[in-house]
């Protein structure tokens, strides 16, 4: 029988070109617009980890001076050196990290490659299984080369790639700001978006090159990259290593725990509380004790990681598309009416009015999916538009199988919906009076 309804919609869109094509342009335009930017919405608003995000936790504390201090504020974004290596030593989660960005000169052996600079990430060994970074070749740091600020690294597969022509480059050595770093790990593809371990640099830009320990970077003073608020410059300058040094009071650490249950965070965050109290007593924090312990997608709402013009386009691209459906309401109904005469022979010969909704919505059905396909493509030169766009998200925005079927579904329901009244106004034709009128 939805053989036979195909074949019907199929006639009646041959005697009906010019309002078919309307139909169909209405409503591939408003599942353009939608789906275009649903799917920037979609890709920003993703689980960066979704393995892991409800048991990786993001730390805060209030270590500044009182200071332009105001009651019930946000504690600082990042933590000190002092109390990242504090937290790191007593180890009171399943696995915990403490990282910041860096960059590294690199001067290649390879024939043909000049000396460039690379974007790297300073980091304890945990990272890696934390985050779960799925490995090409070898594998993370140990615990023991944190301590003996270890030459080690791992580097991306990119980095890999450019270097050793992708080959396996475990035990090589790769010189970076004039230091032999031995190559432990290579990592596979794997770019998070958005970036959450650090919400102070570029959210949607390219996995660091390379990755070190972070008592390494120290040991050897390499560069820094991300930001840094300090509170006391002469306690600072006195700090032999300046603003990164153990003692400065500045943060600008990121510093991340994994806590497998929430028994677990609840005990890790009291834990925040007795340290952060202790800290007071002991002159080092000025401030009330104030901490948060978020996990990946709080974090991400607390950073409002998605553009509000964004959210904003959201509401306008689905405004849009129910103008289109209104649209389409009125030149479906225009249709079915017009085909009144045909609908009451076909009930004078026995066709129920059930028979006649199902055929109707056959046919907006057989509309959705014509303007679903013509919105597929017009989605795609609006995702090609956004690509060309100065923004660091822009490069992300492709359909992926997950939106492919969204676009389908949401024409088919679209049209279908779009259906319904004049579906129901055809079904209330008389045969006896339509029959009359012939």
């Amino acid at each position: 029988m939805f053989a036979y309804y195909f074949n019907l919609a199929l006639r009646s869109f041959r005697r009906n070109k010019v309002l078919t094509a309307l139909m169909v342009l209405a409503i591939a335009l408003g599942i353009g617009a939608s789906m275009t930017t649903l799917t920037v919405f979609y890709v920003l608003s993703g689980d960066p980890v979704p393995t892991r995000s409800d048991s990786l936790y993001y730390v805060q504390m209030a270590p500044e001076s009182m200071n332009g201090f105001t009651p019930g504020e946000e504690p600082a974004e990042q933590v000190t050196r002092f109390d990242a290596e504090k937290l790191l030593r007593e180890k009171r989660g399943d696995r915990q990290s403490m990282m910041t960005g860096g960059g590294a000169a690199i001067t290649p052996d390879k024939q043909g490659l000049m000396p460039f600079q690379v974007d790297a990430r300073y980091a304890s060994s945990d990272i890696f299984p934390m985050f779960d970074m799925p490995f090409l070749f070898g594998a993370g740091w140990s615990a023991s080369e944190d301590e003996r600020r270890g030459r080690v690294a791992v580097i991306a597969k990119a980095l890999n790639d450019k270097l050793f022509g992708g080959a396996n480059s475990v035990g090589k050595t790769v010189r970076m700001d004039k230091v032999d770093f031995t190559i432990v790990g290579v990592l596979d593809e794997w770019r998070p978006t958005p970036r959450f371990y650090d919400m102070n640099s570029d959210r949607f830009g390219e996995l660091e090159q390379v990755f070190l320990p972070f008592s390494t970077s120290r040991d050897l003073k390499m560069g820094r990259n991300g930001s840094m608020d300090c509170w006391d410059d002469s306690n600072e300058s006195s700090d032999p290593e300046g603003s990164t040094g153990v003692n400065a009071p500045c943060v600008w650490i990121q510093y991340w725990v994994q806590l497998d249950s929430a028994a677990k965070a609840s005990a890790y965050k009291q834990y925040l509380i007795n340290y952060s109290d202790q800290q007071r007593s002991a002159g080092r924090f000025e401030r009330p004790t104030n901490v948060r312990l978020r996990n990946v997608m709080e974090w991400l709402d607390f950073n409002k990681v998605v553009p509000g013009d964004v959210r904003l386009q959201v509401w306008l691209a689905f405004g849009f598309l129910l103008v289109c459906l209104l649209n389409t309401v009125g030149l479906l109904l225009a249709k079915f009416l017009r085909r009144s005469s045909e609908v009451g022979v076909r009930r004078a010969l026995g066709a129920s009015r059930r028979q006649i909704f199902v055929q109707c919505l056959v046919e907006a059905g057989t509309i959705g999916l014509a303007g679903g396909a013509a919105g597929l493509v017009l989605a795609w030169l609006g995702l090609w538009a956004v690509r060309q766009q100065p923004a660091s998200y822009a490069e992300l925005a492709h359909l992926d199988p997950m939106m492919l079927l969204t676009t389908v579904v949401l024409a088919l329901v679209a049209s279908l919906v779009a259906g319904l009244i004049p579906a129901w106004q055809a079904m209330q034709v008389t045969p006896a009076m339509q029959l009359k009128s012939q």
